[in-house]
């Protein structure tokens, strides 16, 4: 999933193209949410490519536990949330970015 890939270019009155903000969906805590404790060497990416089977999807696992801006790897020993309703959370994210 290329999650920029629907977001509309717009070009100023200059002709120059530029891409809208990205919105990011408020997630909330939901029954079918994993709760992990990361080990040495866990990233996001790879949190999500396990149980997401799509690692660009790093993004949701990173957002609500407040991931480094920087780095998609996260320091051993926190207990972190994995949201498991991935499908209404994409579906939120390109509704916020697509119809404004």
């Amino acid at each position: 999933m290329n999650r920029y890939k629907e977001i509309i270019s717009n070009r100023t009155s200059e002709g120059f193209r530029y891409k809208r903000n990205i919105i990011f969906p408020q997630i909330e805590e939901s029954l079918s949410d994993i709760y992990v404790i990361t080990t040495a060497g866990d990233r996001f990416d790879t949190l999500a490519l396990t149980y997401y089977k799509d690692s660009s999807l790093w993004w949701i696992i990173a957002g609500i536990n407040k991931g480094k801006k920087d780095s998609l790897v996260v320091a051993p020993g926190q207990q972190i949330r994995i949201p498991m309703d991935v499908n209404n959370i994409i579906e939120e994210f390109n509704d916020l970015n697509n119809d404004r």
